[in-house]
């Protein structure tokens, strides 16, 4: 079965706002054996709706259509639709009864009334939260359902009143996993899988760069869960060969989230003296739930001065090292370590840029030390990004320092 998914608004055009509804929908598709092989948006404009309509028709068996199926003027999926495939509208009074429920006291605006007429022939979905109800059209052997724009109300109603019904109609189940890598590039990763990916065909391989790190997505196609989960034990067992260094997680988790778990499981605390990123790692790891346990403090030492009253950074060693330098995250670290109950003390300082940069020492360059009581560890990166970039990888790096070095990986 191939699905097209048709997002009607000018403001997902114009980027007012973000196309959740599609993401869902591709993924719950997904989920029950549903291809989706386009997705279009398309603004309030009803030839342009119209077309969209006919060229979806030729190419796929299921059109799922969101938003436009409000009161304005500019409204008009549900018409466009019926136009296209020669359906009238009638008013169903039992629709308009629950429209003016909903308003309860207040009083019913006269344009809500267009949201009750419904498509002849057609099976209407129940909106529980809102006003514009749900469509579903067979139209010889094509299937066409109208959804309502707002995310909350779609996504109720595609899982309760949808989802039942296509499950009916879907003969196989496809399955994804995400397999999170870190601490190596895309196109390195990609060489050491190639053959694999290659020769994909079901599963399917896929490889997205993730701002300092890189997802594999694992897709299997099958008559159903379980055989799917074989095929995808398969490839992953084969992944898990060639790149186990650097596979953090096979449960689609943050590299923060990782950390946090092992630390959590070893009962250890840890801490932050952050310059570049100035709190940013702290707050990725304080996202996660339950982060005091693990997390005893931080501070944030972006000037000279903060460092050395924070954390006893020698004046002398940022005068002849500098504030970017091994020796002064070194210090970081260490003196974090002396001045707080801690397993674990880490720094990070660099140049996040887009100013600041020598060509001794360039913009994107970042030290960052992991000390313990008996030894400690000094990375050095050079990240080519914008200011927030290299900032999101400093702080992706220092967590996989230290992953490694809790996995005795350094």
């Amino acid at each position: 079965m191939k699905a097209e998914i048709i997002c009607v608004g000018t403001e997902l055009l114009l980027g007012n706002i973000i196309n959740t509804n599609a993401k869902f929908l591709s993924r719950r598709l997904a989920d029950i054996g549903i291809d989706v092989y386009y997705q279009t948006v398309v603004g309030d404009n009803q030839k342009r709706i119209l077309e969209t309509t006919l060229n979806a028709l030729k190419r796929a068996d299921i059109l799922l259509f969101s938003g436009g199926l409000g009161p304005t003027e500019d409204d008009c999926t549900k018409e466009v639709v019926c136009k296209a495939i020669n359906r009238e509208l009638y008013l169903d009074k039992q629709i308009l009864e629950n429209i003016n429920c909903f308003f309860e006291q207040r009083q019913f605006p006269k344009s809500n009334k267009k949201q009750a007429y419904v498509p002849v022939n057609s099976k209407v979905l129940k909106n529980d939260i809102g006003t514009a109800p749900g469509f579903y059209i067979e139209e010889g052997n094509k299937t066409i359902i109208l959804l309502p724009g707002p995310p909350t109300e779609l996504t109720l109603m595609f899982d309760k009143y949808v989802i039942p019904k296509l499950n009916f109609i879907s003969n196989f189940t496809i399955k994804s996993r995400v397999i999170k890598t870190i601490g190596i590039g895309e196109s390195s990763l990609e060489e050491k899988i190639i053959d694999l990916i290659d020769s994909q065909s079901n599963p399917t391989i896929a490889t997205y760069a993730n701002n300092g790190q890189v997802d594999i997505r694992i897709t299997a196609k099958a008559d159903n869960a379980d055989k799917a989960d074989v095929l995808l034990n398969e490839i992953e067992h084969e992944l898990d060969l060639r790149i186990k260094d650097y596979i953090y997680s096979y449960e689609n988790e943050s590299i923060e989230e990782k950390v946090f778990k092992m630390l959590y499981e070893r009962k250890l605390k840890i801490g932050f003296c952050e310059s570049c990123t100035a709190g940013l790692t702290t707050s990725m790891l304080a996202s996660v739930p339950g982060a005091s346990e693990v997390l005893e403090r931080s501070y944030i030492t972006y000037s000279n001065l903060s460092k050395i009253d924070e954390v006893s950074v020698r004046e002398s060693t940022l005068n002849k090292y500098g504030a970017v330098s091994k020796e002064t995250a070194t210090e970081m670290a260490k003196g974090l370590l002396k001045k707080c109950s801690i397993d674990i003390g880490v720094s990070i300082t660099g140049i996040a840029g887009p100013t600041g940069g020598t060509k001794n020492k360039p913009v994107g360059l970042v030290y960052i030390c992991l000390a313990t009581k008996d030894k400690s560890f000094v990375l050095e990166k050079k990240f080519h990004g914008n200011r927030e970039e290299n900032r999101v990888r400093s702080a992706k790096a220092a967590f996989n320092l230290v992953r490694k070095y809790l996995l005795n990986l350094i």
